[in-house]
């Protein structure tokens, strides 16, 4: 497993995964549904070059995704972290692995100090998988996240730089 850059290549499995609503199902509302070739292209060449975004690369083939969005002014040394893993690779650890790389790699090679991450109340999996690579849960906002015509309460975890 790598992180690497998006590529050409993955825009084809970009759509594919994207289109999996058990992978989108907590996944922000920016990402359009249904997930267009042309969505996966405009991702691939310019919104992946915000912040810091890494394509999950096992066996040479794209698996998921993970970036970091970085704050403006006051909050510029605190990064919402998030990620995404195709479906057929859940459960493996994999995630867990890629979170603990790419905290490590924030840490290391940038001034940010805080990564925080915000998760859907259902997603109890991204809860325990940010538990394992030492985040805390900081808060649960009640009804504070709305998609596809229902609340859901969000669960706020952190981890800070030593």
């Amino acid at each position: 497993m790598i992180l690497r850059d998006l590529k050409q290549q993955d825009v084809e499995l970009l759509v594919v995964f994207l289109n999996n609503s058990k992978v989108t199902k907590y996944l922000t509302s920016r990402i359009p549904q249904p997930y267009s070739c042309q969505d996966a292209e405009c991702w691939v060449n310019t919104g992946s070059k915000e912040g810091i975004t890494k394509a999950i690369d096992i066996d040479g083939k794209l698996a998921g995704i993970i970036g970091v969005s970085i704050g403006e002014y006051e909050n510029s040394r605190s990064a919402e972290i998030g990620y995404w893993l195709a479906e057929q690779y859940w459960g493996k650890g994999i995630a867990t692995k890629v979170l603990t790389q790419m905290t490590n790699d924030i840490f290391s090679n940038t001034e940010i100090v805080r990564l925080f991450a915000p998760v859907f109340s259902p997603n109890i999996a991204s809860m325990h998988v940010l538990k394992k690579c030492g985040y805390l849960q900081q808060g649960i906002f009640k009804k504070a996240l709305f998609k596809n015509d229902e609340y859901f309460d969000g669960h706020l975890f952190e981890k800070i730089k030593l």
